[in-house]
C-alpha cells in the first residue's frame, strides 16, 4: 500500500483530505509542523508527500529543501500563490508539482497519481549508465560526476535520464515538459529552461560552454556524449 504524508497546519483540511485519500486506498500519515514533516520524511518509507507552503515553524519551501537533502520522494506542493515565479521557485528547490488552492479532492488524487507514476517511469533503463565523467545509477536514482554524488532534484533527474536515453535527439520544450512533468502539467514550458540551467550547473565543467546539454537555438535541447566526438 502506498503511504502518503500530508502536511498542513489546518486540522480540518487534514481530516478532509486524509479521508478522501484513504477512500482511494492510500495509507495516510499527517503532520502539522515543518520540523515534524522533515523528521517523518527522512525516517519513514513514503510514496509521496503533499506539502502545504504555509506552516507555523518552517515554510513549505524550507521543508522541501531539507527533505531533498536526504530523499527523492515525490513532493506535491499546495499553495495559494499562482504566479509563474512562485511555481518556478518551488520546482527549482525540488517540488515535483504544484496544486493551487482552491482545488477539489479529485484533482488532488489525480495529481498524486501523476507524480507517483512519473517517479516510477525511469526504472526501465540499464542499472548503470556511464557517459563522459557522469554515472547514473537507475536503481538508486543517483547521479555522480567523477565519483562524487550530485544533489539533483527529482525533476532534474528525470530530465537528465530523458535526454541521456536518446543522445543526439533534439527535444522541444513542450516535449520535455510532457516527458518530465507529465501531460497534466499546467505550468509554463519555460520552466524547463530553469531545470536545464540548474542541471548544467551541476554536471558541466563550464555551464556557459556545456559539453553535455546543448541548446538548439529556436528549437530546444539535445544531449551529447563528449567522449564520442
Amino acid at each position: 500500500m502506498s503511504t502518503i504524508l500530508l502536511v498542513d497546519d489546518e486540522p480540518q483540511i487534514l481530516e478532509i483530505l486524509s479521508s478522501y485519500l484513504q477512500k482511494e486506498g492510500y495509507h495516510v500519515l499527517t503532520a502539522q509542523r515543518g520540523k515534524e514533516a522533515v523528521e517523518m520524511a527522512t525516517t519513514i518509507s513514503l510514496t509521496c508527500i503533499i506539502l502545504d507552503l504555509m506552516l507555523p515553524d518552517l515554510s513549505g519551501e524550507e521543508v522541501c529543501v531539507q527533505i531533498r537533502k536526504k530523499s527523492r520522494v515525490p513532493i506535491l506542493m499546495l499553495t495559494a500563490k499562482s504566479g509563474e515565479a512562485d511555481r518556478i521557485r518551488g520546482l527549482t528547490i525540488g517540488a515535483d508539482d504544484y496544486l493551487i488552492k482552491p482545488f477539489s479532492p479529485r484533482e488532488l488524487v489525480a495529481r498524486v497519481r501523476a507524480v507517483m507514476r512519473r517517479a516510477g517511469d525511469y526504472s526501465t533503463l540499464s542499472d548503470f549508465v556511464e557517459v563522459g565523467d557522469l554515472t547514473i545509477s537507475m536503481n538508486e536514482k543517483r547521479v555522480t560526476k567523477n565519483g562524487v554524488a550530485l544533489e539533483v532534484t527529482p525533476n532534474e533527474y528525470r530530465l537528465l535520464t530523458t535526454l541521456v536515453r536518446y543522445p543526439g535527439r533534439m527535444w522541444s520544450r513542450e516535449e520535455l515538459v510532457r516527458e518530465v512533468m507529465g501531460f497534466d502539467f499546467e505550468g509554463y514550458d519555460r520552466t524547463i529552461d530553469t531545470h536545464i540551467k540548474n542541471l548544467r550547473q551541476k554536471i558541466e565543467a563550464d555551464p556557459k560552454q556545456p559539453e553535455y546539454i546543448k541548446t538548439v537555438y529556436g528549437l530546444g535541447y539535445r544531449f551529447d556524449d563528449p567522449m564520442k566526438k
